[in-house]
């Protein structure tokens, strides 16, 4: 039995990515870094502890690394997150996993304030049981620290958990916390890459995995 779904945010409940990419993209040229909209697209799903490092110099990070994330978020919020808006069926997939019985949590690489207003957009606010944010952890996706955090607060193991995301960063997370995952391709990821990095379905998104349900992970 499934006992516990974790769902991504970005990407998965929300169509949010291309709208991130482009912060990155030109906070990274304002810092004067020459990294393109598809460069920066190809990261999202990390969270700037990751993402960063990727782009800057060890030397590039210490001297502006910080200011250039806090500009990044800012810029984010005032130009962009009016127009984030969320994928169809969302509330139905969660009332869904709520009457078969399984906990939700929501584990995003986003700020602990950005994620509460994420939820709310989505329109499940009200149906999280768990939620974990980059804030809560050492190290944001693909390390395993967000799920291990879930897993924790749920007080539940990773093979009894069921993961919902569409990056490959989500997947290498997922996979090194012990938990089977399930790709959505909302998110902009190909199917290949997200099987490659380990998920085990792969869905076009929470509409389709809501019609698909009795034949997915979350059914058990």
């Amino acid at each position: 039995m499934t006992k516990a779904a974790i769902f991504d945010v970005d990407g998965t409940l929300l169509d949010s990515v291309d709208l991130h990419a482009l912060s990155w993209h030109e906070a990274m040229v304002k810092f004067g870094h020459d990294v393109s909209f598809e460069q920066a697209r190809g990261q999202i799903g990390k969270g700037g502890d990751k993402l960063i490092p990727h782009f800057l110099s060890e030397e590039a990070q210490r001297d502006h690394g910080n200011e250039m994330e806090e500009w990044r978020s800012n810029r984010f919020k005032s130009q962009y997150l009016p127009l984030v808006r969320p994928f169809s069926a969302v509330p139905d997939l969660f009332r869904r996993v709520r009457d078969a019985g399984v906990q939700i949590a929501a584990a995003s690489s986003a700020k602990k304030d950005e994620l509460s207003k994420y939820l709310e957009m989505a329109g499940v606010g009200d149906l999280v049981d768990v939620a974990t944010s980059s804030d809560d952890v050492e190290e944001s996706k693909p390390a395993p620290d967000i799920f291990e955090a879930v897993l924790k607060k749920l007080g539940v193991e990773g093979p009894d958990a069921v993961a919902i995301g569409d990056t490959p960063y989500d997947a290498e997370a997922a996979s090194k916390a012990k938990v089977p995952m399930v790709g959505v391709l909302c998110g902009g990821f190909t199917e290949g890459s997200l099987r490659q990095a380990g998920c085990v379905q792969v869905y076009p998104g929470p509409a389709a995995l809501l019609a698909c349900f009795g034949d997915s992970l979350l059914a058990g």
